[in-house]
């Protein structure tokens, strides 16, 4: 079992940490106004901030259980300790990894006597909850249920799927945002400065620090050990002067054995390398769009922008020459948003490969742009009268809906009847090639209007 039990000292923060914690635990906000980038959930008067205040007289009790969702880094550990220490109760941390039945019901039940004894309330935080059983996750329904623990459950995955129902309907589910590129660049520079942290030893050169950032993907705990790496080595070779010792790019590469790949994410590099990343997936080079996409990957591109760019192109470049690729495309954008880095390079690379290796078509995008570039230019004219709205009073008599023949009435449900404007009829905007799953649509829209033009399709 991992079971972590600490009583903090005072009213406000965190158990106490030992100079030689690593840098990412010594650095754990103490109160609330230290927490980055989770603005939304800690406005005054919400539930997650009562849950942390000490309570006023006749001010409404925090939530008994809540249940903390978001990527690795964005701060939900916390969270659980600010929870805990706002009012001085006790902290026991399980890990999901390696506790049983029988370890949660031991925490439980000291908790009852605790409370029982008037030894005072018991915050339990489940790191990886979704990684409980279901057996697992029942033995807590009763401490929740009765109040015999403040339960504070973290999960990296949706709990929709990975918390049992009785479970998620007693708890607060709490959505927590990754982390701006700002958010932990703020981080950062509080731990270079700040007495807890490396208390201004060493001095974080710009290029070294947007390495590192790039490096982080958001993770402000991953951000902080990169840090503390680098400092380390730093001031390990730091001559024996007076100068502060600099930690810059080669510091930094040496410190994590990733070298820096040349991307600049504000510059010429970042433009080309997307547009070959593009170009080949549309080119359906799939071992060129790898390789592009592991460019962005090792400079700690953020995913999500690579996953806009693969549903643009599963829209624009495949189309209806392959729809389930936009299906595909989309569900990896919601993963990645879902699991983070670096379980996410496998399924932006699943998407990559089937939007390369797709047929092509791009005839909806010209399509729509054909037709708006007629509504642009004026064409637009007057809707048929039978296709008008004739639901409201006095519609018929100004002839709305009159002659309009219901689709599903007819043989093969299309009925043949105009739809465009008089200024437009005959236009065709959508012309679907031959390629994929588009030449079928393309044989089933030539019998659409014959029968929309009242023939007979051959």
């Amino acid at each position: 079992m991992d079971l972590f039990d600490a009583t903090t000292t005072a009213a406000q923060g965190v158990p106490e940490t030992a100079g030689s914690a690593p840098l990412a635990v010594r650095m754990r906000p103490r109160t609330l106004d230290e927490v980055a980038g989770q603005e939304r959930l800690l406005v005054p008067g919400s539930p997650l901030r009562r849950l942390v205040e000490p309570a006023t007289p006749g001010s409404p009790a925090g939530p008994a259980s809540v249940v903390l969702w978001g990527p690795p880094g964005t701060g939900k550990t916390t969270l659980a300790y600010l929870i805990a220490t706002s009012s001085g109760r006790r902290f026991v941390e399980l890990s999901a990894v390696t506790a049983g039945v029988k370890d949660v019901r031991a925490v439980v039940d000291d908790a009852r006597r605790r409370l029982a004894t008037g030894g005072g309330e018991t915050v339990l935080f489940v790191d990886e909850v979704h990684r409980f059983t279901k057996a697992q996750q029942d033995a807590l329904l009763p401490s929740v249920e009765n109040r015999w623990v403040t339960l504070v459950a973290a999960t990296t995955e949706n709990p929709s799927f990975s918390v049992i129902s009785p479970l998620l309907s007693r708890s607060l589910l709490l959505t927590l945002q990754p982390l701006s590129t700002e958010d932990v660049a703020t981080l950062v520079r509080r731990a270079v400065d700040d007495e807890r942290g490396l208390a201004g030893a060493v001095e974080l050169a710009a290029d070294a620090q947007e390495h590192l950032l790039r490096l982080a993907g958001g993770d402000a705990r991953k951000a902080l050990t990169i840090l503390e790496a680098a400092a380390g080595a730093a001031l390990a070779e730091a001559p024996g002067d007076d100068a502060v010792p600099v930690v810059d790019l080669p510091t930094v590469e040496r410190a994590i054995d990733v070298a820096a790949v040349r991307y600049d994410r504000e510059g010429d590099q970042h433009y080309d390398v997307i547009s070959a990343f593009i170009k080949s997936m549309r080119g359906s080079d799939v071992d060129a769009a790898l390789h592009y996409l592991a460019r962005m990957v090792a400079a700690g591109e953020d995913p999500r922008f690579i996953a806009r760019r693969v549903v643009i192109a599963a829209a624009e470049d495949v189309g209806m020459a392959d729809p389930s690729a936009l299906q595909t495309a989309v569900a990896a954008a919601q993963a990645v948003q879902m699991i983070g880095m670096p379980e996410g390079r496998i399924v932006l690379a699943e998407a990559v490969v089937h939007v390369a290796t797709a047929p092509k078509s791009n005839a909806a995008y010209t399509g729509i742009d054909a037709a708006l570039a007629d509504v642009r230019a004026g064409r637009i004219g007057t809707v048929p009268p039978h296709l008008r709205d004739a639901h409201y009073a006095g519609a018929q008599r100004v002839g709305h809906g009159k002659g309009y023949v219901y689709a599903h009435d007819e043989p093969q449900g299309v009925a043949a009847q105009q739809y465009l404007p008089d200024e437009l009829v005959g236009a065709r905007y959508y012309e679907p090639t031959d390629r994929g799953f588009e030449r079928q649509v393309r044989e089933r829209l030539e019998r659409i209007r014959e029968l929309l033009r009242g023939r007979r399709p051959r």
